[in-house]
Parts: structure tokens; C-alpha cells; sequence
């Protein structure tokens, strides 16, 4: 199988698998490209909750960053965790050098079990600086609230997200609807030309740990081997649907889910 593109990965590492660099480089690397990576924090953490942070330096940070892609040329940048507003600059620092066009960011805030995950002058610099500087943004509902400063408690308030998100300077924007209490899933995809409602059923599963960062790679995956914005978003839900449903069972508490969902393997080992 030949790779399909190149992905750099700026995010935080967790030590269950489950979510962050090892949820995307599980991602990327199912669905047929290379992945590379910038650890932003090192996390101890299992499916019941998160134990300890260990930030990174700004400054490594920024050598990850630049001399993997001196060497290797990424074809897009998929960005997780973001912890505090020097990583944040840092990390703008950092595109502007290696001028990589394709770039998805996940606003990774609160862990899945409750933990925070970014202070609230970095949260300012996401909302201010950062989010006019990449192609897509797709946060979940509790982080379209913080970073619009609205409530949403419906469909409707999900679009007035959206669109307030553009207003700030986002340049296509997916609010992922999994938080809101009903039968299907509605995500909302919005642009300045083009709108969206993807409907996913609702699966019966506390196993869901890393659904924020799997998306999001699975997006910046298609949309580097080039696929239009909205059909990456909807290749990428596909996958994290079929990820959901095949979920492995693992752990006491909220689970990883099915990164290899996408591959067939035919040999058989002995």
C-alpha cells in the first residue's frame, strides 16, 4: 500500500492510545498517508480519567516543528492541544515558516473525562489570533460555547456558533453535535458560501474516548490527499461512525473507539 500524502500532527500525547498523537497517527495511517508529529504535552492518562500534564517547551516545540518539515514536506498540519498562549505563538511561529496550506485545528479544551486542558489566556489567543490562521476548526459543543461565549442547547444554536466562529475569522468551521441529547448526531459544517447538516445515528456506547482528535485527522487526511473541505468532512465522519460502532471494548471507563475500522488485512499470520 503506498502512502497518499504527508501529515504533520501538532498535539498532545496520550499514554492510554485512546486520544491525541497516538489516536491521529492510528488515523492517518489507516486511511493510507504518513503521519509526523510535534508533541505539544506529554499526558498520563487512562479511559477513567486524566493523572498528570507535562507541557513542552515552546521552544521544542518549534524545533520539532521545523526540522521534521525541513526534511519531510507536509502536505497539511492537523493541531490538537494547544495548553497555554506560548505554545500558541509558537506554534503560529512556526506555520509562517514552513508555509503549509492545508491546516485543521481541533480546539482540544476539557479531556474527556473533565479535565482542562488550556488556560483561559490561551483560550483568548485560539479565539483572537489563531483561528483566522487555519482552513478548519471543528470543535465539540462545550468548546463553540467557550470560544463564541454563547450557550447551545439546539440545532439552531449551533448554527449562530458557526456563524458567530466565521465572524471571528474562521474560514470553514464544524461544530460537532455528539453533546446534545438526541437520537441522531447533527454536525454543522458553514463557510461564507456553503452550508451543511451531516446526521450520524447516535450509538449506545460510553466508548467514545478520542472521537474529537480521530475526526479531525480523518478530515485533514482526505483533504490532503485532496478532496473538497466538505466531502473531507463527510468521508471523515463516515469513518469515525464505522470507528464508534466497532469499538474494541477496552478499559473501565470511556474506551477507545476502532481506528483500524478502514483497513482489510488479508494475511494471515501464523
Amino acid at each position: 500500500m503506498k502512502t497518499k500524502s504527508k501529515i504533520l500532527i501538532i498535539a498532545g500525547s496520550d499514554s492510554s492510545g485512546g486520544a491525541g498523537i497516538q489516536a491521529d497517527l492510528k488515523t492517518i495511517t489507516a486511511l493510507g498517508s504518513y503521519g509526523m508529529t510535534a508533541i505539544t504535552a506529554i499526558t498520563s492518562q487512562n479511559t477513567t480519567g486524566v493523572k498528570s500534564i507535562v507541557p513542552i517547551s515552546p521552544k521544542e516545540i518549534i524545533n520539532q516543528i521545523i526540522f521534521t518539515s525541513k526534511d519531510i514536506k507536509p502536505d497539511a498540519v492537523k493541531i490538537g492541544m494547544l495548553h497555554s498562549s506560548k505554545v500558541i505563538q509558537s506554534v503560529i511561529k512556526s506555520l509562517n515558516k514552513i508555509n503549509v496550506k492545508k491546516i485543521v485545528l481541533d480546539p482540544v479544551m476539557v479531556a474527556k473525562g473533565g479535565t482542562k486542558l488550556i488556560n483561559d489566556k490561551a483560550i483568548d489567543l485560539l479565539r483572537e489570533k489563531f483561528i483566522k490562521r487555519v482552513t478548519l476548526i471543528t470543535p465539540n459543543i462545550p468548546e463553540a460555547e467557550i470560544l463564541t461565549k454563547t450557550k447551545i442547547r439546539n440545532k439552531e444554536d449551533m448554527i449562530f456558533a458557526a456563524n458567530k466562529l466565521i465572524n471571528l475569522g474562521a474560514e470553514n468551521v464544524l461544530i460537532k453535535g455528539g453533546h446534545l441529547k438526541s437520537k441522531i448526531v447533527q454536525d454543522i459544517f458553514l463557510n461564507k458560501l456553503d452550508f451543511k447538516i451531516f446526521t450520524s445515528p447516535r450509538y449506545n456506547t460510553k466508548n467514545t474516548h478520542g472521537t474529537g482528535c480521530t475526526l479531525s485527522s480523518a478530515i485533514t487526511t482526505f483533504l490532503s490527499c485532496g478532496k473538497p473541505i466538505k466531502k473531507a468532512c463527510e468521508l471523515g465522519i463516515k469513518y469515525l461512525n464505522s470507528a464508534i460502532l466497532t469499538n474494541p471494548n477496552y478499559g473501565k471507563g470511556h474506551g477507545p473507539i476502532n481506528h483500524l475500522n478502514s483497513m482489510d488485512i488479508k494475511k494471515k499470520y501464523r
